[in-house]
């Protein structure tokens, strides 16, 4: 209960910041064309709210505040926010409004192009706000990187048997994807290789290309391989061992070599990867109590790296029941890439625009059947966020949720930014706006739609996490 709060803590103020500075990013540009803003509220609020400056209390003590235009708020339900713009045409406007003729300082008297503004205004706020906390945390924390020089010195890659099929071989030290150069290695690396016609690798010493065959499988399949696609080469070194685990419970400890498992030979992790997703494979299929039993019992080889003997040392144990034997890999050591208060802001800049390419690229897989069954409501955004707080990684997660929530905004679909900015863009080409009539029945059916894409990831959710 405790780590589902903490969770639900982080994403409460992860969103509850971008939706005042992506709101923001409207209310700045309305009030900077003198466009009336009625409202500005954090969270919904039919019927009632929580706060807001003209209730009574506040206006009898703070009474030049409540006497401002703008009523400044907080709602009850806790999902989003809203500024409300005169004039402006969206699925909450009075009817009784539309019929009056416009005045100056509603968003329907203004040109084209500050309309476009009012309207790209929170998106943008969105973006900036996302450099800026990349910008900030390059200068706190710099960034970590897993060079793949470092990988390619430790012994290169180890493959799965899809990957081996396209001509990839165990300790193959990958150099580059269609010609471009890899200098990092992390998760991203998935969406170019998924794509890639050649890669670029050294074997015996020796640089070759791979020309990678057309194949069915994208990113999102990539990204879903056990045992994974591609993961480098690092001896089965013990790093630690987990308290009341199998392992511990059988005497392994830090500095101990695997060598082998049952009857599987062990160079690497990824042999071990490999031996436990047989195990689950089997056991995933009909099977007696008794070969369940049996299948969770594993043999393992190992040797003291620390002794000077090598003497091997036989341990007995049975898996625990997620399945794991309770023992954490030795990895390889990151670079720290540090930067000066200056440079820190091309390397932000640069960070994000690649995660801002990144997503853009990946929403093409939406309308694919796994992508639209990956599609996650706040119970996936907030599971991402780790069990106890950490700074570091809420900010990171914090950025990126801001760049989902300005590529998304930005669709053009009736109810979102994009919406407005369709009409904005269709008037400047016809000349025209469309009817207001016709503008309304878009609103509605675009929320109509908004409200069928969220049950659809509520769904999900559930099916993922509850049954």
């Amino acid at each position: 209960m405790e780590t589902i709060l903490i969770k639900a803590l982080q994403l409460l103020c992860c969103l509850s910041l971008l939706v005042v500075l992506h709101e923001g990013g409207h209310f700045f540009f309305s009030k900077l064309f003198k466009v009336r803003v009625e409202k500005f509220y954090l969270f919904f609020n039919p019927k009632f709210h929580l706060f807001s400056t003209k209730d009574k209390w506040f206006a009898k003590r703070f009474p030049k505040i409540a006497a401002r235009e703008t009523e400044y708020g907080i709602g009850w339900i806790p999902l989003g926010g809203y500024v409300k713009i005169s004039g402006m045409i969206d699925e909450s406007m009075d009817k009784e409004q539309l019929k009056q003729p416009a005045q100056p300082w509603e968003f329907r008297s203004q040109p084209v192009w500050k309309r476009f503004f009012i309207m790209v205004g929170g998106v943008l706020m969105n973006l900036i706000t996302s450099i800026v906390i990349y910008c900030a945390i390059m200068f706190t924390w710099g960034q970590k990187v897993m060079p793949m020089k470092t990988i390619n010195d430790n012994g290169g890659f180890v493959f799965n048997d899809m990957a081996k099929s396209y001509g990839f071989q165990d300790r193959d030290k990958l150099i580059a994807l269609d010609g471009d150069t890899i200098k990092y290695w992390d998760n991203s690396i998935i969406r170019p290789l998924s794509e890639a016609k050649t890669a670029t690798v050294i074997r015996n010493g020796k640089m070759m290309d791979i020309r990678i065959p057309e194949h069915e499988e994208n990113m999102i399949d990539f990204s879903e391989m056990y045992p994974p696609l591609m993961q480098p080469y690092i001896t089965a070194e013990i790093d630690s061992v987990m308290p009341g685990s199998p392992a511990e419970k059988a005497k392994l400890t830090r500095g101990y070599v695997i060598t082998k498992i049952n009857d599987a030979t062990i160079n690497s992790w990824a042999d071990i990867d490999s031996v436990k997703y047989t195990i689950l494979k089997k056991l995933a299929e009909p099977c007696s109590k008794a070969d369940s039993v049996a299948l969770r019992k594993m043999n393992i080889l190992c040797y003291d790296k620390r002794s000077d003997t090598n003497l091997p040392f036989a341990a007995d144990l049975e898996l625990d029941k997620e399945y794991n034997i309770g023992i954490v890999k030795k990895t390889l050591s990151l670079d720290t890439l540090n930067y000066s208060f200056v440079g820190c802001i091309p390397a932000g800049t640069s960070y994000g625009w690649k995660q801002l390419k990144g997503y853009v690229h990946d929403l093409k897989y939406i309308f694919t059947k796994k992508g639209a069954n990956s599609v996650g409501s706040f119970i996936t955004i907030g599971s991402i966020f780790p069990d106890a707080w950490d700074w570091q990684q809420f900010w990171h997660l914090t950025a990126l949720i801001s760049i989902i929530l300005a590529v998304m905004n930005i669709l053009p679909i009736p109810g979102l930014d994009g919406g407005h900015v369709m009409f904005l863009l269709l008037e400047a080409v016809m000349g025209r706006p469309l009817s207001e009539k016709a503008q309304t029945w878009c609103e509605y059916f675009g929320m109509g739609l908004l409200i069928l894409l969220m049950i659809w990831a509520f769904g999900n959710d559930l099916f993922k996490f509850v049954f």
